[in-house]
Formats: structure tokens, C-alpha cells, sequence
């Protein structure tokens, strides 16, 4: 995370909630940014926290006159971003705490999640009061909920509905073959669930 110049910072997110506020999008994610290459992670955590924690601040009450979210989104550092500053939900939940500003959530993928912590029913359990949005896909290979993979994903929506989680649920993956063959779990879902 390079600290951002101040006013550049203020002025780009300014801009950009007005223009979302339009959009009626009314969630943000808002990236932690990475460890600068050749750093040593102990000697930069510090430093980067301080700065994202200031930046959240800002941004949380930018966000709130506008009724809009921002979401903090722990990324794994195994596969798909090993120099990434926030990697678990303990991590983001110690730091919406440090800037306690009820505009800022957690969105919590759940293929991060699982590479990161696995354990998913008792993480989403554990941060469910702070979840402001949840993102899906297969783990390991990051392809549809219904491809071959380590996740159960019946059980993990039926989970969700048992804990009455009425938020957006994105679909953050790389379809195996085309988009709309790569819909079909969706619509199985919604014949077994919803007619």
C-alpha cells in the first residue's frame, strides 16, 4: 500500500461515490493495496495499516453522506496474490474495529476464505454481523459453484439462508467453458429453491 497523496485520494473518491451514487451502486470495494516488491513484511505491515486505517476513515465518512458501503475484501496470498496487504477476515474485522465507522464492511469470498482459513461455517458465523457482501467460487480452481472442487455449496447457501443473510451474492469466478453454460448451476438452484 503506497500511501496515496492526500488530495488526489479525497478528490478521486469524492468523484467516484457521486458517480456510483447515479449508478444506484451503493457498495464499494475498497482495496488494501500490496506490499511494495523487495519489502520486508513486518517493517511494512505497520506503516501500510496506519495508512489504510487513515484512508477508511476518510472514505467511511465520504461514504455515509452518500449512503453507500465500503467493503474491505481479505484476498489469499497462496494463489492469487501473494504480495496483497489484507489476506484473512480476521484481519479486515481487526481493522473495521481500529476505524469503527459502521459505513465500512466486510465482503467476504468465500474462495478466499476457504484457501486462507477453510473452516467456512464458523467464519461465516463469526463475522456474519459484520459481512456486508459475500463472493463465491469454486476452490481450487475458481470456476462455477457446481464444478468439481472442495466447496458444498448447497450446504453453504442453505447456511446463509438459516442465518436469514439477505444480502447480494456475486459470482467472482472464471466460467470453464461460456458464461451462459456457466449459468446452468444457477438456474438449478433457483428450481429446487425458489419455484
Amino acid at each position: 500500500l503506497t500511501p496515496t497523496p492526500a488530495s488526489l485520494y479525497k478528490k478521486q473518491l469524492t468523484e467516484l461515490s457521486s458517480a456510483l451514487t447515479q449508478l444506484y451502486a451503493f457498495r464499494i470495494h475498497l482495496m488494501a493495496g500490496r506490499f511494495p516488491t523487495g519489502a520486508k513484511r513486518d517493517a511494512a505491515s505497520t506503516e501500510m495499516e496506519a495508512t489504510f486505517i487513515e484512508n477508511l476513515k476518510y472514505a467511511a465518512d465520504i461514504l455515509k453522506q452518500e449512503n453507500m458501503i465500503g467493503l474491505l475484501e481479505p484476498i489469499n496470498n497462496q494463489i492469487s496474490d501473494p504480495n496483497y496487504f489484507l489476506t484473512t477476515p480476521q484481519q479486515a474485522a481487526a481493522i473495521l474495529e481500529k476505524v469503527g465507522r459502521p459505513s465500512l464492511k466486510l465482503q467476504l469470498d468465500i474462495f478466499h476464505c476457504q484457501i486462507m482459513n477453510g473452516n467456512l461455517t464458523q467464519n461465516l458465523k463469526t463475522y456474519f454481523p459484520i459481512i456486508g457482501h459475500i463472493q463465491i467460487a469454486q476452490v481450487p480452481e475458481r470456476h462455477e459453484p457446481d464444478s468439481p472442487g472442495e466447496l458444498n455449496f448447497h450446504y453453504l447457501f442453505q447456511l446463509l439462508e438459516s442465518m436469514n443473510y439477505s444480502g447480494y451474492i456475486g459470482c467472482e469466478y472464471k466460467p470453464k467453458g461460456n458464461t451462459l453454460d456457466g449459468l446452468n448451476w444457477l438456474y438449478t438452484y433457483w428450481e429446487d429453491h425458489c419455484v
